[in-house]
């Protein structure tokens, strides 16, 4: 899969049609595109669009690519953007961090509510993993980052933002799918798909909860992340614990049942190094309350 086919896919999305999409934005001819959407389909292995007789309309799969596609192409720019500046210095820079999946939800209201100090300043995004984001906070690559309360940090401080249950996950089909609830007994005997080391937050919240069960599960396989996750769950039958969020990010194949009693929590965290002297930084703390706020509503 190369970046070209997923600007021609988000191309012909907001046109409507292929052949407005390859005459007017894309500048080739339609039977090249169409050619390209199919490689684009073979390659992800699902049916992304139908086409009908006035333009072309998105499968299920196809608008869950969609944002998706739109996401990476978003993150490619940001990333030439910040050669550039790093290249030619302007203005100060903001460099904010988000758990990967989380940017599609923190991010458009953060940058909102940083609106009025953008014109005076070059804001850069970055999307990994939790440690890689406390890594970047602690050696000043990044002013503030969306994240989990890493420990062996003493430099950072973290503000919680919300409190996030854990949620099954596994197969539309699987017979446990049937229930409304899942009690972590249930999960025993089941492929189990587990959270690895690249989360140890996670990891340790989802053990300590089996713990505290007393259940007794041997995981089948290891995911660095939430996309891994759920494509084991997919190919393997398999069933896994992920927090909320993640029910934004589900293939069509895939749903999330909630857990039955006291369900497990993982918290989200603002964190930036305490010795950070920003007054972007000082500003996006002041504005916390009202940007979860936002955030909840629009969530909800």
């Amino acid at each position: 899969m190369e970046l070209r086919h997923l600007r021609y896919f988000v191309a012909v999305a907001e046109a409507g049609s292929l052949t407005v999409a390859a005459a007017r934005k894309l500048h080739t001819s339609q039977p090249s595109l169409s050619r390209q959407i199919r490689d684009l389909e073979n390659e992800v292995g699902a049916q992304l669009l139908t086409r009908r007789a006035r333009g072309i309309e998105l499968t299920r799969a196809g608008r869950a690519f969609l944002d998706h596609a739109r996401s990476v192409l978003s993150q490619v720019e940001a990333a030439s953007e910040a050669a550039r500046r790093v290249a030619h210095p302007a203005k100060p820079c903001f460099s904010m961090g988000f758990l990967t999946g989380h940017e599609l939800t923190w991010m458009p209201e953060a940058m909102q509510i940083l609106r009025n100090e953008l014109p005076n300043i070059d804001v850069m995004i970055s999307s990994q993993y939790s440690p890689l984001l406390a890594d970047g906070l602690s050696n000043g690559k990044i002013d503030a980052a969306f994240l989990r309360r890493e420990r062996g940090s003493p430099d950072l401080a973290f503000r919680l933002l919300v409190k996030e249950p854990l949620m099954v996950v596994l197969p539309n089909d699987h017979r446990l799918a049937a229930l409304k609830a899942i009690r972590p007994q249930d999960l025993v005997g089941e492929t189990f798909v587990a959270v690895s080391d690249t989360a140890p937050v996670l990891r340790g919240v989802i053990d300590r909860y089996l713990r505290r069960s007393g259940t007794n599960i041997t995981p089948a396989h290891e995911a660095d992340h939430v996309t891994m996750g759920m494509s084991l769950i997919a190919s393997t039958r398999g069933v896994g614990l992920l927090p909320a969020y993640a029910q934004n990010l589900l293939p069509s194949s895939i749903t999330s049942r909630p857990l039955k009693g006291d369900a497990p929590t993982i918290e989200l965290v603002l964190g930036y190094r305490r010795s950070n002297k920003s007054l972007v930084l000082k500003l996006l703390l002041s504005r916390l309350d009202e940007l979860v706020a936002r955030v909840l509503k629009k969530t909800r």
